[in-house]
């Protein structure tokens, strides 16, 4: 329907990403897919009908590009998903000093430069601004720099959410614990699925106007926080 509202989905190759925007298409959203790998976006497209626009998040032209297309494509940005990003091992003295660079310019830049670029359009149509956080997220783990980067996130969350105060526009922090996502190389034990926190995203997303759900932090039920 030319008149149905419109997603933007950061991460969308995989894991909650793709599961998100099969969900969001089943609750009549048209989907905008960006992630770096073209050759998983475009199946993922074809299957749901959806605009691929491959897209580098720590890249801010990429960002602005995003948007642009969608806007192009669709004249509107009702909702954004700033969902990419990636773990590292614990410990201090593994992965590379590279790797640990490429994480935290995704994890935090990447969400940033997405807010930023949607900044605008989402306040052009009193729209929703959601983004990844995690349990790790909300307290510190021992030799964790991916749990640092998400500590910022939480607090970009709460950072944007003050902003666009008064704009109409809402900010949700999703906050996953163990999800069975390629995030893991191996499938951790009695992890949630990524449609559980698909159906997270369409929850805040089908609140009504007056309603801002700020943070949804989700674990399966054998996880401690």
């Amino acid at each position: 329907m030319s008149d149905s509202p419109v997603l933007v989905i950061t991460g969308a190759s995989s894991g909650i990403g793709a599961a998100t925007a099969r969900h969001a298409v089943a609750a009549g959203y048209r989907v905008v897919l960006a992630a770096r790998s073209a050759d998983k976006l475009d199946p993922l497209a074809a299957e749901i009908d959806g605009l691929a626009v491959p897209t580098d998040v720590t890249v801010w032209e990429d960002n602005e590009a995003l948007i642009a297309r969608a806007l192009e494509a669709y004249g509107r940005v009702d909702a954004v998903f700033a969902n990419a990003g990636f773990g590292a091992k614990r410990g201090w003295l593994e992965e590379t000093p590279e790797f640990w660079r490429e994480m935290v310019l995704t994890n935090v830049l990447g969400a940033a430069y997405t807010a930023r670029a949607a900044f605008e359009a989402l306040t052009a149509s009193r729209g929703h601004l959601l983004l990844t956080g995690s349990v790790a997220g909300r307290r510190a783990i021992s030799g964790s720099l991916y749990s640092c980067t998400k500590h910022a996130v939480t607090a970009m969350g709460e950072s944007l959410r003050q902003e666009f105060n008064g704009t109409g526009v809402r900010v949700t922090l999703i906050e996953p614990g163990m999800v069975d996502t390629p995030f893991f190389e191996n499938k951790p034990t009695g992890a949630l699925e990524a449609d559980d926190i698909a159906r997270a995203v369409i929850y805040a997303l089908s609140q009504p106007p007056h309603v801002d759900v700020n943070e949804i932090l989700i674990r399966p039920v054998t996880q401690e926080l």
